[in-house]
């Protein structure tokens, strides 16, 4: 690229971060206002089944068919009639995976022996219908590096996915409000989205010349399938050996462990894909970039997370939920490794190598659930000790395969890492301190103090170890970045 193309990337990505991750940010803060006040309604029973029908979802929604349309992001030309074949066949994806999830529902029920989850997964089933209208308009976005307007969508149906959890839990549906939250929100961003990208609505079903696309699919959705058996592992697992109100206890405190891993990250992995596919060959700089923000605001925030975990606990969820403050310092040690080795698949995929982020997955596969067989008769803290001996192993193995191909030096990846991790134990270290030498206080006091003083310790932590990265980070969110961060977000 020239000088002139890197600096216009560069502002478009620096817009799509914004754009993504700030409306990200506002989405989810009314996602989790209101899920929070839903959890302080709702039982740990409710989550507890709500956990169940996901291994089905999470299972068929690795052929949905957002594989195929994210490979047409990649495609030099996009005609309308692609698309038409594309949208054809995300249809009749979703069409059977529907119908599969409606008929088999009842053996799920059998296997965890809750008769209610064959009714949750029926219902369920109908978000499939949706997916084409969300996942064709969003590959039509992405490749036109626009991210404003699914910004603009997606604000709108977290609204309104957050106004139907609170109506329904605050009317009494209990586990019936983590069914019809998302159903709603889906609804709206399918229809928000289909005008927002002027997407087609007439399918094609002659796919002739879909062979490429439909294989670049076919390897991202092996890689989905794969990361489904080791993201839901211990559910599955689990499910068999604790009761409901355990189930539920351990999955609300991993939901709370993951906000930053599945929130955070999957807007900044979504432009980074993007990005990377339109800059192939520049060298390992766009990722190192990327690791640097992100680590930047994650290192701290699990970190604190860990230390203030039950002051944390008691203000957002309320005292039912306890328990979660034993397992949360050890589940945000994994969270860290996992957020860190989620960022390498969308450089590895943009260089054509989805074989790569494939491998890695088959081998999560077979390492999470061993791990987690191991660890779930040791209750909810041998399945948070489960998380950080198997995100060790998958980070080192997604290091160790992809650094070659993106001509990653392992000193330069530890030189991304190392300042805001020493800044994050050192404000741990003060936060800890501190916290022992204040008397019994609320719990929302007690957090209010301390929050506070965190962030400024890592900030004057980080000014005195590594204050270019401040400066970096700063330079970014004002557009007047250098060339490497820039055009990487």
């Amino acid at each position: 690229m020239t000088t002139s193309d890197t600096a216009e990337m560069g502002q478009k990505v620096r817009s799509a971060v914004i754009w993504r991750s700030g409306s990200q940010i506002v989405a989810q803060a009314i996602a989790w206002l209101s899920t929070f006040l839903v959890i302080r309604l709702l039982a740990p029973e409710d989550y507890g089944l709500f956990a169940m029908t996901q291994v089905m979802l999470v299972f068929l929604n690795t052929m949905n068919g957002y594989g195929i349309a994210s490979a047409l992001i990649r495609e030099a030309e996009l005609s309308d009639q692609r698309l038409r074949q594309a949208l054809g066949l995300l249809l009749l994806l979703n069409g059977t995976l529907a119908t599969i999830q409606f008929l088999t529902a009842p053996l799920v029920t059998a296997y965890f022996a809750q008769p209610m989850v064959a009714d949750l997964l029926r219902v369920q089933a109908a978000m499939y219908l949706l997916t084409p209208w969300m996942a064709l308009p969003h590959a039509m976005l992405s490749r036109a590096m626009n991210f404003r307007s699914p910004a603009q969508v997606r604000l709108v149906a977290a609204l309104a996915g957050a106004g139907t959890a609170l109506a329904c839990a605050l009317g009494g549906a209990g586990v019936w409000t983590l069914v019809a939250a998302p159903m709603v929100l889906f609804l709206t961003e399918a229809v928000g989205m289909t005008i927002a990208a002027r997407a087609p609505l007439r399918p094609s079903f002659n796919f002739s010349g879909l062979g490429s696309i439909a294989g670049f699919g076919g390897l991202m959705t092996a890689t989905q399938f794969f990361w489904f058996v080791q993201s839901q592992a211990d559910v599955i697992i689990a499910g068999r050996v604790l009761d409901v109100h355990s189930l539920g206890v351990y999955t609300t405190g991993l939901f709370l462990a993951q906000l930053l891993a599945t929130k955070f990250v999957p807007p900044i992995n979504e432009v980074a894909y993007a990005a990377y596919a339109r800059m192939q060959g520049s060298g390992p700089d766009p990722l190192l970039a990327t690791i640097r923000l992100v680590l930047l605001i994650a290192l701290p925030s699990y970190a604190g997370m860990a230390v203030v975990a039950e002051p944390l606990v008691l203000t957002l969820l309320g005292p039912q939920w306890h328990a979660i403050a034993t397992i949360l310092p050890i589940l945000s040690g994994a969270m860290v490794m996992l957020t860190l080795q989620i960022l390498f698949a969308p450089a590895t995929n943009a260089l054509g190598k989805p074989g790569i982020a494939l491998r890695v997955s088959m081998a999560g596969s077979v390492i999470m659930p061993l791990v987690f067989l191991i660890a779930a008769p040791h209750g909810l803290q041998g399945l948070a000790w489960g998380w950080v001996i198997g995100m060790g192993a998958m980070l080192g193995l997604t290091v160790g395969l992809s650094a070659r191909p993106l001509g990653l030096p392992l000193r330069q990846l530890v030189s991304a890492i190392a300042p805001p991790a020493l800044a994050a134990l050192a404000m741990a270290a003060g936060v800890v301190a501190v916290n022992r030498l204040l008397p019994d206080m609320p719990a929302l006091a007690e957090l209010a103090l301390l929050v506070p003083l965190g962030g400024a310790l890592y900030l004057a932590a980080m000014g005195l170890i590594a204050r270019e990265r401040l400066v970096e980070a700063w330079r970014f969110a004002r557009g007047t970045a250098g060339a490497a961060p820039a055009v990487t977000g």
